[in-house]
């Protein structure tokens, strides 16, 4: 059987590269993140983009997969510096 978990992007780097390699070593397959502007309880806390938290994600782990539950469509430019 074949676990998977969700990991919320409400972790600076410092303590979220922990998280997630503590996912790995637990041995969960797949790990996801979501990609929403924010998270209910979580609203008035840091949450921080999917992509780039999968990237760091990536750099912290080596067997397990990574992905988003949602990908949302964001109300910004992407052409914004």
């Amino acid at each position: 059987m074949r676990l998977s978990t969700v990991i919320l992007p409400v972790y600076r780097w410092s303590e979220g590269r922990e998280v997630w390699r503590r996912a790995e070593d637990l041995g969960f397959h797949t790990a996801y993140t979501y990609d929403h502007l924010s998270w209910r309880t979580f609203r008035d806390g840091p949450w921080f983009g999917a992509v780039p938290t999968l990237t760091a994600a990536a750099t912290a782990t080596e067997r397990m997969r990574l992905g988003t539950l949602v990908t949302s469509v964001k109300p910004r430019s992407p052409m914004a510096a």
